[in-house]
């Protein structure tokens, strides 16, 4: 089979040992000679893996014994609103750092609920940079940030100094650097860019801070419901939590946390010097906030794009077409993507240069 390099936002690549293992699951999992697909969730074969993928999720992050583990549907878009639900006191006030499309959404949907206030925003330079040095109200009931923006390329280096409970958004960098979860009170990540396929949504929550907003919540909203039933108060995404089950253990065999990180800053820097070398390319975010997990970048001759589509074609890259918001190209280098993906579009890049400049 052809090799493609694969470097789409989202959903994004799986390690191919993770691929093998769930399509054998789809025809016989655990020796049941049953599918994954077809079995009960409330079965011990379906628990195992429930309680296999919560304790994955704890060691990875280092999670201490208040915080829970779910695994929901809705996607990280219904976080935005259940957040501040469990959150946001009904007189109280939730802070946000707007860095970006899904930062926004998220305002959108706390603003519906209660009292959401922007202590920080990079709107001004279409969100190419993380705002730094603001001041952070230590009156909020929670401050929530997004750690990595898949569509401007942007990334925080450093987290805030805070009292407030912290919530991040990390959908898109989760697992990909060393970070001490216990520094937030929540955090929650969609499956399908870093840890597994689309449909399933993980949230760590310090349990502590739960049931205090004075809300009464509908039982689907609240996270107290949810790990009362273990992530099983209705149907789990099944699939999608093995999936993400196994491509955990993958990141835990083969060194973890630091192996990963190590071999994510090598990707990315390997990416951004040719950027910065190569005559016929420019980055698109301020250098000391650039993503290891998005690198965004846009041509000096825009009209020459179709040549180098044409070449990335050739060499079998995919995934690179970068977002409408600030278009060019967008090389997504998740957990999965091999260092040798990365080489094929350096050497493409060098080509282009070499034939157009």
């Amino acid at each position: 089979m052809t090799k493609v390099h694969n470097f789409s936002a989202g959903p994004g690549i799986l390690p191919a040992e993770v691929l093998k293992q769930a399509a054998e699951a789809c025809i016989n999992f655990d020796n049941l000679n049953l599918s994954l697909l077809e079995i009960s969730h409330r079965s011990k074969n379906y628990e195992k893996v429930m309680e296999e993928s919560r304790a994955m999720v704890k060691e990875l992050l280092g999670l201490n014994d208040n915080y829970k583990v779910l695994f929901l549907g809705g996607g990280a878009s219904l976080q935005f609103a259940m957040v501040p639900f469990n959150l946001l006191f009904t007189e109280g006030t939730a802070g946000y750092v707007n860095t970006g499309v899904w930062a926004t959404k998220a305002i959108k949907e706390a603003k519906l609920i209660g009292n959401t206030q922007v202590i920080a925003s990079s709107e001004d330079k279409n969100f190419n940079y993380i705002p730094k040095g603001y001041e952070i109200p230590s009156t909020l009931d929670y401050l929530h940030i997004t750690s990595n923006n898949t569509i401007y390329g942007t990334q925080m280096k450093e987290f805030p100094k805070t009292t407030v409970p912290l919530v991040c958004d990390m959908s898109s960098d989760i697992f990909s650097r060393k970070v001490n979860g216990n520094d937030f009170s929540l955090i929650y990540a969609g499956a399908q860019k870093n840890m597994g396929p689309a449909g399933a949504t993980m949230v760590a929550v310090d349990e502590t801070k739960l049931g205090k907003t004075g809300r009464k919540l509908l039982s689907m909203m609240d996270y107290q419901v949810h790990i009362k039933g273990d992530s099983m108060y209705n149907t789990p995404p099944v699939f999608p939590i093995y999936v993400t089950m196994l491509t955990l253990k993958w990141l835990k065999n083969n060194g973890g946390i630091p192996w990963i990180e190590q071999l994510n800053q090598q990707k990315a820097d390997t990416l951004y010097s040719e950027i910065d070398r190569n005559s016929m390319f420019v980055g698109t975010t301020a250098k000391e906030d650039r993503s290891h997990m998005n690198v965004t970048f846009v041509m000096h001759k825009p009209e020459l794009e179709v040549e180098f589509d044409k070449l990335a074609k050739e060499a079998n890259l995919s995934g690179l077409k970068g977002h409408r918001d600030v278009g060019g190209y967008r090389a997504s280098l998740y957990n999965a993507l091999p260092l040798e993906s990365v080489n094929a579009l350096v050497q493409v890049m060098q080509a282009f240069e070499k034939k157009f400049a």
